[in-house]
């Protein structure tokens, strides 16, 4: 799917530690738990669990964020449909990174074993 350079621009320039406690809110009120969001996105990213909360703190972008990842070698098994978007299609490679880590999220709210979230 084609997406506008704006957009992108838009993806990459988010604040990461703005739409942390908005990941947490959407899955603690699906009854999962702060330890298994992070749990997901050290996988996917590579960080340690004080890297986030160091990146949730300083409010880095998700651009500098992702640049500095190890992104797992499962990561492209990450597929399917996540906010209108195929992810497999996305051609930008941060704007790709942030609909895999809002598809973990949204595996992870919708009561998905951690196992299956965790390719």
């Amino acid at each position: 799917m084609s997406q506008s350079l704006s957009h992108d621009e838009r993806m990459a320039n988010m604040n990461f530690g703005t739409v942390y406690p908005l990941y947490l809110a959407k899955i603690l009120k699906k009854g999962r738990t702060e330890v298994e969001l992070i749990d997901v996105i050290c996988w996917l990213t590579g960080y340690s669990q004080s890297e986030i909360q160091q990146f949730v703190e300083t409010k880095v972008t998700f651009k500098t964020f992702f640049d500095g990842a190890k992104l797992h070698p499962n990561a492209t098994l990450i597929t399917g449909m996540i906010c209108g978007y195929r992810i497999e299609e996305i051609e930008n490679p941060h704007t790709k990174n942030i609909r895999y880590l809002d598809k973990l999220v949204d595996e992870l709210a919708k009561g998905k074993k951690m196992e299956k979230i965790l390719r």
